[in-house]
């Protein structure tokens, strides 16, 4: 008779179970040896996730690449050379808030340390 062998997710919750059940080290243990970077990730999580934030991680194009750099000047310059261009553009400023009077508005009313000093 053959063996049914584990299905690859039932092994992974076995193994979690395991690592789950170990005991754990005593608190004089703690003190003696240095925390993990597994450990101190671990804490600043649960630290931030008391505080109320939850983790949101999300891959972004590189945008310090050549390769995005040359995309970028292309689509900038087929949406520039498009029949509709300045039907986008005009769109685009209008939905625009960084170039708004409330913008100009907000930024004479905010404290002058919240600005950027020149270089």
């Amino acid at each position: 008779m053959t063996e049914r062998r584990k299905s690859p997710a039932a092994q992974m919750r076995a193994k979690a179970a395991a690592r789950k059940s170990k005991p754990k080290p005593s608190t004089a243990l703690k003190r003696v040896r240095a925390k993990t970077s597994r450990e101190k990730v671990r804490l600043h999580r649960k630290r931030m996730r008391t505080k109320g934030y939850r983790l949101v991680q999300m891959w972004l194009p590189d945008t310090r690449t050549p390769e995005f750099a040359r995309e970028a000047h292309l689509q900038s310059l087929r949406a520039s050379n498009s029949p509709t261009a300045e039907i986008d553009q005009a769109y685009i400023d209008s939905i625009s808030w960084w170039n708004s009077e409330e913008a100009a508005d907000l930024a004479r009313s905010e404290p002058p340390l919240w600005r950027r000093k020149p270089e």
